[in-house]
């Protein structure tokens, strides 16, 4: 069966865009880097220096991802996202602080985007039990709750299930 390998396309910054995220989640390595040839094919409709950085291959915990620097053409949504499934308050606390860090943006129930642009789910594995509660009204007083949120509070939506 094939692998299948996201490609994110950067305004010339997939390098430190790598950088940033193998910093924030643990086991995170870059491998390969290309770079644009002496002669600029002008693939991506702009003038390249030689020997910028084409693309970065970079490991997020295990996963592979690849970063294009391709100009400005394309911008990133949240058409798309990356969910973080986290262990607890702390992980939901890490992941969000260093996402939202340097001109990240928050949103609503656990959504952000990160200073690139891309965005990011930060939910903890407690968001689905307290949501699939087989007590419908607790569920809906959980939804409630984190619906009224930007990053997820764990005791919070807790406290709001229990009634």
């Amino acid at each position: 069966m094939p692998k299948i390998r996201p490609w994110l396309w950067f305004d010339m910054n997939a390098e430190e865009a790598a950088e940033f995220y193998t910093n924030v989640f643990p086991n995170s390595r870059i491998g390969e880097v290309t770079r644009y040839p002496e002669t600029d094919p002008d693939i991506t409709g702009i003038s390249v220096p030689p020997g910028t950085v084409m693309s970065v291959e970079f490991f997020l915990d295990g996963q592979v991802f690849y970063g294009l620097n391709g100009g400005p053409m394309f911008q990133f949504s949240e058409a798309v996202s990356f969910e973080i499934h986290c262990d607890g308050q702390d992980e939901v606390d890490h992941y969000w602080n260093a996402l939202t860090a340097d001109g990240g943006v928050e949103s609503q129930c656990g959504w952000l985007k990160d200073k690139f642009g891309v965005s990011w789910q930060v939910v903890p594995k407690q968001l689905y039990e307290l949501l699939a509660n087989p007590d419908k009204a607790a569920a809906q007083r959980a939804t409630d709750a984190m619906m009224k949120m930007q990053k997820i509070d764990v005791a919070a939506m807790e406290v709001a299930a229990r009634g």
